[in-house]
């Protein structure tokens, strides 16, 4: 049996060495020149809306496909039954598996003052020395302090107990800072004409949980909820809203399968989904450039390899325990349940076939965007049931977030680590279960993973500004994270399939 992806007679699977090559073009070129990464990022952004252009159209005619295919209505109970189950064993695994990870490495517990600034986003300047004129200008005599001011931060002269805040608008030369102005511990502005020691707080990334704070479990699985029945089916298909299409889809393809005249409808969303897939097999022979570019302007905008690693060093303990259960869940867990389930099928095999959907994940950080490539890869490249993956993957890509649910509960206990706050058990168990539950509640919400990471923090008490600490280096776990939802999309697909034998093909 042929197992390989055909666009025009041609073999997808020749597609695998261009992507890789496209991937290290991309890395190079961002890493060690940032300007030209950043320069062609357009190219990648060409590649992302192309994909999420037929995100509507197919997540509509796949399901209705797949619903209308089943012959008998009541196989949809058994399936659906199965890939909920699914879902939860692998998603509360991947909790379970984080918590256990950051609670051994604690990655927030320091023992040095400058360790325990670094980890709360600051910079210890031990050698640094500031001259505040009347002027207000800061002079520094300390070169790395100096190359920090990019952007708006915050200065602490620890040794006075005063605190300074950077004016955007002021000159940034190489030797003075324009201070807006200067308060201490009281909040009184003061004009301080001494030296002393301090560090540099990044205030930017913490401008992005504005208006996120009030966010709460309930509040964000009611508007989950009434998102499902959105008041405007064609905004919902302008923003992208998986979830309500899926629900309308699933509707109206049972509904046809009752009516006498809806063999007509049948036959076109049949015909229409096959067209798409084959759009999607002309999209993907351009994934190579678009997903080297992606890259290649995320490197860039981080600042190059320069940049990136002073991001990943400055919380290197953090992402290597997030970056670590994401390896385990994604090839030692889930691998061992594929292989459990379907009963000796490779699990090697099953993942080099996935690469192209997996980097599309990692490029664009969205599992919705990827849904096209994920569903071709299932389908084409691994014979899963096209009824089965139609259905199990357009609801993944909403619903089972392992990736997100892991990360949620690292970084949670990571926070209340860096605050000194110890969790007993029964907040361990909350936080697995807000982290789970609210991994499923992100559907169809914008920053879904802020607004997940709130509700979580404030299962527990624990701080929620202490989210802006780990900001800096989200974008880089984000592409992670969402690598292994889609990895775990697809597991759970081909399991599915396999415990769905009754399931006729098409």
């Amino acid at each position: 049996m042929n197992q390989e992806i055909s666009v025009n007679n041609q073999p997808q699977k020749s597609l695998l060495i261009p992507i890789l090559i496209g991937i290290f073009c991309g890395i190079l070129l961002g890493g060690f020149l940032p300007f030209w990464g950043k320069e062609i990022y357009f190219i990648g952004e060409i590649f992302i809306n192309a994909l999420l252009m037929l995100v509507t159209p197919l997540v509509i005619t796949s399901m209705i496909s797949s619903i209308t295919g089943l012959g008998d209505i009541r196989l949809l109970k058994g399936m659906g039954l199965k890939t909920l189950t699914l879902y939860m064993i692998t998603t509360g695994i991947a909790v379970i598996l984080g918590l256990m990870l950051v609670v051994i490495i604690q990655p927030g517990v320091a023992d040095t003052e400058a360790e325990r600034l670094l980890l709360r986003g600051g910079q210890l300047l031990q050698n640094a020395s500031y001259s505040i004129e009347p002027n207000n200008q800061v002079n520094v005599e300390n070169d790395t302090f100096r190359k920090s001011f990019d952007d708006r931060y915050l200065v602490v002269l620890k040794d006075q107990n005063i605190v300074g805040k950077i004016d955007p608008s002021g000159e940034n030369n190489q030797r003075s800072i324009l201070v807006q102005e200067w308060q201490d511990s009281e909040g009184k502005i003061v004009t301080p004409e001494t030296k002393g020691k301090g560090l540099v707080i990044d205030l930017t990334i913490a401008q992005k949980l504005s208006g996120k704070e009030n966010s709460s479990i309930i509040d964000t699985l009611k508007r989950v909820v009434m998102s499902l029945l959105p008041k405007n089916l064609f905004q919902a298909m302008a923003n992208n809203d998986v979830l309500p299409l899926i629900v309308i889809s699933l509707i109206f393809g049972a509904i046809l399968t009752t009516l006498d005249r809806g063999i007509i409808l049948i036959d076109f969303f049949e015909v229409l989904n096959k067209a798409i897939l084959k759009i999607v097999d002309l999209i993907l022979l351009f994934s190579p450039v678009g997903i080297g570019a992606l890259i290649a302007g995320r490197l860039g905008q981080a600042g190059g390899f320069s940049g990136f690693a002073t991001e990943f060093l400055s919380l290197w303990k953090y992402s290597g325990t997030v970056i670590l259960g994401l390896f385990l869940h994604g090839f030692i867990i889930l691998p061992f349940l594929f292989y459990f389930i379907t009963k000796g099928k490779p699990p090697f095999l099953f993942f080099r076939r996935m690469l192209p959907a997996l980097t599309t994940a990692f490029s664009t950080a969205s599992s919705s965007a990827t849904i096209p490539v994920t569903l071709e890869c299932a389908i084409k490249n691994n014979k899963i049931n096209p009824k089965i993956a139609d259905f199990v993957i357009p609801l993944s890509a909403t619903v089972n977030m392992d990736g997100t649910a892991l990360y949620e509960a690292v970084a949670a206990v990571f926070i209340a680590q860096i605050y000194g706050i110890e969790l007993n058990l029964g907040q361990m168990i909350i936080i697995f279960l807000t982290a789970t539950l609210a991994a499923i509640g992100a559907a169809g919400i914008p920053e879904a993973g802020l607004v997940t990471m709130v509700i979580v923090l404030k299962a527990v008490n624990i701080p929620v500004e202490g989210i802006s600490l780990i900001l800096v280096i989200d974008w880089f776990l984000d592409r992670c994270r969402t690598t292994v939802n889609v990895w775990g999309d697809a597991v759970v697909a081909a399991m599915v399939d396999k415990l769905e034998s009754e399931v006729p093909h098409r």
